[in-house]
């Protein structure tokens, strides 16, 4: 799968003017990509798309255009592209009330490992979450998480010729599944693989 690369990129003026346009193509892709599983969990499955715009807006909102720090952001968020043998999402835990979710921050420690994708036919796959950095503490988890899903050979290939995805969480204090993904979600995850 491609990665982002400079020449991907356009110019903070380009971007500037295509920003609106740009901004209403990714909103409507990402539709395809978001999964709640239930109330406070939400999936978002990036690709390279969804990482161009975020490093476009990084730059944008912090003024980068110099080489290098354009390359620090390629670093920090081609990671974050699948690999065409795995989906990666950003887990967002979320309590609007403060208090609430302090609790539950606390509650649902270990959630990230808990969470998991499955192709029709196959194990669930767990994810393999924060490689970055550790995003858990003795006292709560964070609300936040990286997450890659390694799929093996036979899963990529059920994935391509049609084979029905499910998704959920398995935490003692948190349990919510969609089986099976929407078809528009499916076809959209199924063309992050190689």
């Amino acid at each position: 799968m491609p990665k982002i690369t400079r020449d991907s990129l356009m110019t903070l003026e380009a971007y500037a003017k295509a920003r609106p346009e740009f901004r209403a193509k990714i909103m409507a892709h990402k539709k395809n990509r978001i999964v709640p599983l239930g109330a406070h969990i939400t999936l978002h499955f990036e690709d390279e798309l969804t990482m161009r715009y975020q490093v476009q807006e990084m730059l944008r909102a912090e003024r980068i255009f110099e080489e290098e720090g354009i390359q620090e952001e390629l670093d920090a968020y081609n990671p974050l592209v699948p690999d065409g043998s795995n989906w990666k999402a950003t887990m967002m835990i979320e309590y609007p009330d403060v208090e609430e979710r302090k609790v539950k921050l606390a509650e649902l420690k270990g959630i990230e490992d808990k969470v998991w994708v499955r192709v029709a036919g196959h194990d669930k796959v767990y994810a393999v979450a924060d490689e970055d950095l550790e995003r858990e503490n003795e006292e709560k988890t964070s609300s936040v998480h990286f997450m890659r899903f390694e799929l093996t050979p036979a899963m990529v290939s059920a994935v391509k010729a049609g084979a029905a995805i499910a998704v959920g969480v398995d935490h003692p204090a948190y349990t919510a599944a969609i089986d099976p993904l929407p078809a528009n979600m499916r076809d959209s995850l199924a063309a992050d693989l190689a």
